[in-house]
C-alpha cells in the first residue's frame, strides 16, 4: 500500500466503484477542493487496482472533499487500499466515510471488515436523479399531468412577458462573478453562502475542475438565472443555481431547468442529476431519489 503524495498518480484513471457520480471522485475536483479548502493530512491511498483519496484530521479519517460541498464519494477501482490505511492508523481513530451510493458503501464496508473492524452503514443523504428519455416530448409525457401543465405554462409566461428565453454558456471570471452576484441576492441562508472565499472556490472549480456556467437570458439578452454545473458524456450534474429574485413570479428557476433538461436530452445524456438534497421541486420535475450512505467505524479503543 502506497500513501501517494502526488496528485498526478495514474490511479486517478481507475473507474469509480459507483457509476454516474460526476466529477467528485476525480483528480481535478479533489485537487481544486484541497487547494482551496483542504486541511489536515492528505492520504492518497493506492494498492494494486485501488485508490481512495482521504484526509486525516484530529483522529478522524474521511474522504477528501467535505460532505457539504462534495455530492458523491466513491473509491476508484476497488476499496482494498483502505485495509492498508487502517493498519497504519493509531487506536481511537474514527473512520467516517460518507456520501457513497450503495455499491461504494458495500465495498468500503467489506474493506473495513477485512481490516478486522466492525463497520456500521447508515443512509444519511439523498441525491435526485432524472433518467432521461429519448425526446423532450417523452419527458413531458412522463410528468404528472398537473406538473406538465405548470411547466408549459411557466415557459409560455416567461416568453410572453420578457421575450423568448434562451440558454447561453458563459465562461471566465465575469461569468463566475455574475453567478456569485445572483447567488448573493438569494433569500435567507442561501444569500450568505457566497462569501469571497467561496467565490474563489467556484472560480477554481470553473477554471481547473471543469465547472460550467449556463445563463438563462430573456429576449433582450438580460440574465434571469444562472446554473453552475458539471457534465460528462453520460450526465449533467447541477451543482448550484441562482436567479434574480425580482423575477420570482416568472419562475426563472423552473424555466432554466426545463431548458437544460431539454438540451441534455438532445445531447443524448443518460441522466440529469440534481445532486444532493430532497427539495420537492426536483421530484416534481421527474427525478427519483438515489440514497447515499455513510460507513463508520473506530479502530481499537481509546487508551
Amino acid at each position: 500500500m502506497l500513501i501517494h503524495p502526488n496528485w498526478s498518480t495514474e490511479a486517478f484513471d481507475l473507474p469509480t466503484v459507483s457509476p454516474l457520480v460526476g466529477p467528485f471522485p476525480g483528480r481535478r475536483w479533489l485537487e481544486t477542493w484541497w487547494n482551496h479548502r483542504g486541511s489536515g493530512a492528505l492520504i492518497l491511498a493506492i494498492a494494486d487496482d485501488s485508490l481512495l483519496p482521504l484526509t486525516l484530521n484530529d483522529n478522524r479519517l474521511e474522504f477528501a472533499g467535505e460532505g457539504d460541498l462534495t455530492d458523491y464519494h466513491s473509491p476508484l477501482g476497488t476499496a482494498t487500499a483502505l485495509v492498508g490505511v487502517v493498519a497504519d492508523l493509531p487506536d481511537a481513530t474514527e473512520i467516517h466515510l460518507d456520501s457513497m451510493p450503495e455499491e461504494s458503501a458495500a465495498a468500503v464496508a467489506t474493506a473495513l471488515r477485512d481490516a478486522e473492524l466492525e463497520p456500521a452503514i447508515a443512509e444519511h443523504a439523498v441525491t435526485a436523479v432524472l433518467e432521461l428519455p429519448d425526446t423532450f416530448d417523452d419527458y413531458l409525457a412522463g410528468l404528472v399531468k398537473k406538473e406538465r401543465h405548470e411547466l408549459r405554462r411557466k415557459r409560455r409566461k416567461f416568453d410572453a412577458e420578457l421575450g423568448a428565453a434562451r440558454i447561453e454558456r458563459r465562461s471566465g471570471t465575469e461569468a463566475v462573478a455574475l453567478f456569485a452576484s445572483l447567488h448573493r441576492q438569494s433569500d435567507g441562508v442561501k444569500g450568505t453562502f457566497m462569501t469571497e472565499g467561496m467565490e474563489q472556490f467556484f472560480l477554481g472549480l470553473h477554471t481547473d475542475a471543469g465547472g460550467v456556467i449556463d445563463v438563462l437570458v430573456d429576449g433582450s439578452g438580460r440574465p434571469a438565472a444562472a446554473i453552475f454545473s458539471f457534465e460528462d458524456e453520460a450526465g449533467f450534474y447541477l451543482y448550484n443555481s441562482a436567479f434574480k429574485p425580482e423575477l420570482r413570479n416568472l419562475s426563472p428557476g423552473n424555466v432554466v431547468l426545463s431548458h437544460l433538461i431539454e438540451r441534455s436530452i438532445a445531447e443524448e445524456k443518460q441522466v440529469f442529476d440534481f445532486l444532493k438534497g430532497g427539495e420537492a421541486y426536483k421530484f416534481r420535475l421527474g427525478a427519483a431519489p438515489r440514497p447515499l450512505f455513510a460507513v463508520t467505524a473506530t479502530k481499537g479503543k481509546p487508551e
